[in-house]
């Protein structure tokens, strides 16, 4: 451009190239570097003037430009996925459960515990066993009680007491009577857990997959505020998930004032308070991705079968191997019907949908 200070006089870069040199000549045979260097020898009196840092572009910090990429990314981005709202991230409470599950196996094998008589059921060449869950339509029982397994880690094996006083138990009881400080000190027992969740289930008219939206609710509510499930807030929050889970997934029409039927000393007025709260904390980011809910499935079934629940298996059938082959030639053949609406409309790069096929024109 003329200027004795273009970028194309540095010795440590090539314009052609783009690579790094060394301290060798620059071996660089574009007209524009032989002009923009002969303009410098032209001007070398008046560029003596200027401050030596100026001039310093390979030591200097002023060489490197930054992207537009960097200087427009929000800091929120460069953090690591939550795992939430991403499919690829992993999620939270299997890795609250592997300490335990470890230490139950280490233990038996120190101590040369016999597991007992087998009662997990294998496939063999003549005979396949299948439980009735499936990632579309997943056991009640099983996939509540697998849940409820999931909180209880959260609970166990949890980093701190943070909290907030919206979930605080001891401010906003779900009893009249009054709680012994003593039982905020304990953490509770699975089977509890599992009681309580499967009333307020019972009553919401909760199905087996809302019951894993409701976990990725908790999870998202956990990541998003920074806090932590403890014994003075765990019911109601799993109160609030279970709310927006079997209001917003199941899209079924429940009303606060049900649930008070249940824990009668919960005013509605509490009710909703704490439903806008949790929807505030998570900055009304209610939405759960297939991909996510598969991920939180498949989860839950590993910590069923890494904590040896019993899950309901049966030998399949020819009735029932010709019904999951219906099954899942009604599902391809949905899936086709969206790749030919996808290829026949209009839709952005983003949104693209199959292969796009255009008819050749012979002339």
């Amino acid at each position: 451009m003329g200027n004795s200070l273009s970028c194309c006089l540095s010795p440590n870069a090539c314009p052609k190239s783009g690579r790094r040199r060394g301290s060798a000549e620059p071996d660089c045979e574009s007209e524009v570097y032989k002009a923009a260097a002969g303009n410098a020898v032209a001007v070398a009196p008046a560029a003596a003037t200027v401050e030596p840092a100026e001039l310093d572009f390979a030591g200097g910090e002023g060489h490197h430009l930054q992207h537009i990429s960097d200087r427009e990314m929000p800091e929120d981005l460069a953090l690591e996925p939550n795992p939430s709202d991403h499919p690829r991230a992993s999620t939270i409470f299997p890795s609250k459960s592997q300490t335990d599950v470890r230490e139950k196996r280490r233990s038996n094998h120190f101590n040369h515990v016999s597991p007992g008589q087998l009662t997990k059921k294998y496939s063999s060449c003549s005979t396949i066993f299948l439980d009735d869950s499936t990632v579309s339509q997943p056991n009640l029982r099983t996939t509540v009680k697998c849940m409820t397994l999931a909180i209880y880690y959260h609970i166990k094996n949890r980093d701190a007491d943070r909290s907030l006083d919206i979930f605080d138990e001891r401010l906003h009881p779900l009893t009249r009577g009054k709680i012994p400080e003593e039982y905020f000190e304990h953490d509770p027992e699975h089977k509890f857990i599992y009681r309580f969740v499967h009333t307020l289930s019972s009553a919401a008219q909760l199905t087996a997959d809302g019951a894993v939206v409701t976990l990725v609710y908790l999870e998202r509510l956990l990541t998003y505020a920074e806090i932590d499930i403890c014994p003075t807030n765990w019911k109601r929050i799993v109160l609030g998930a279970i709310l927006l889970a079997s209001k917003f997934w199941d899209d079924r029409a429940v009303w606060n004032v049900d649930d008070c039927q249940i824990l009668k000393d919960v005013t509605v007025e509490d009710m909703n308070e704490m439903e806008r709260h949790f929807l505030e904390l998570l900055q009304f980011n209610i939405n759960v991705p297939f991909s996510v809910y598969a991920k939180y499935y498949f989860d839950l079934r590993s910590l069923a079968d890494d904590n040896n629940l019993n899950v309901l298996v049966t030998p399949l059938s020819k009735e029932r191997a010709q019904n999951l082959e219906a099954i899942s030639r009604l599902c391809d053949d949905k899936y086709k019907d969206v790749c030919r609406a996808a290829m026949r409309r209009s839709v952005s790069a983003d949104n693209f949908i199959g292969i796009r096929r255009s008819n050749a024109i012979l002339s």
